[in-house]
């Protein structure tokens, strides 16, 4: 296969399945009525460094197909904010939040140096939201509210990334980034099976 072949299905793949990566998870919740072992730091810390991410890509005018699953993630990510806060009791907060995001979305991009600096913060932003979510797991030792699928699904998606960015902008703070997700979603994803409640458990 041809590196034009590799890196349209490259693009394709992880497209397809970040419009439909947390779809699992979101089945889970509105099943168990519940969002226990589901941490609200980590998926805040995730929306963080997607918004981040997204804009750096955007102001530095990377190729659209490169970025294009963030915008999905971000809204998924909003319908999973909306599901945790309902489910803890807290839906009130989700005014605070969208505040705050909205400000951080234009706030990013008034100086190059304001994008480049955040980006550089990103990688960290982006492992501590997963290192977040390890912490949870291991605090509850339960993962039945956590979809193995997704994590799984999460994992393939920056390993496609980490090929389409040595191909395309070759950027190494973006090349880091996805590597250091590939790890953390591997060991958030092997935790979650480990903690099932039982093997024949399915998401």
């Amino acid at each position: 296969m041809e590196y034009g072949s590799m890196l349209h299905f490259a693009n394709f793949s992880a497209l397809f399945l970040c419009a439909v990566l947390k779809f699992p998870q979101i089945s889970l919740l509105f099943k168990a009525r519940s969002a226990a072992g589901v941490s609200l730091y980590s998926l805040l810390l995730e929306l963080l460094g997607f918004i981040v991410f997204v804009n750096y890509q955007m102001y530095y005018d990377y190729p659209l197909p490169t970025f294009l699953e963030y915008p999905i993630l971000i809204a998924q990510d909003v319908i999973l904010l909306l599901l945790i806060l309902h489910y803890n009791g807290n839906l009130k907060q989700i005014l605070i939040y969208a505040a705050v995001f909205v400000g951080l979305w234009n706030v990013l991009t008034i100086e190059k140096w304001v994008i480049d600096l955040a980006m550089s913060l990103c990688t960290f932003i982006s492992a501590s939201s997963k290192l977040a979510q390890l912490q949870c797991l291991w605090r509850s030792k339960n993962s039945a509210q956590v979809s193995t699928l997704t994590w799984a699904l999460a994992s393939y998606t920056c390993m496609a990334r980490i090929f389409t960015t040595v191909v395309t902008t070759g950027d190494t703070q973006v090349l880091v980034r996805f590597i250091a997700m590939t790890i953390l979603n591997l060991w958030v994803t092997f935790t979650v099976m480990y903690y099932k409640p039982s093997s024949k458990k399915q998401d």
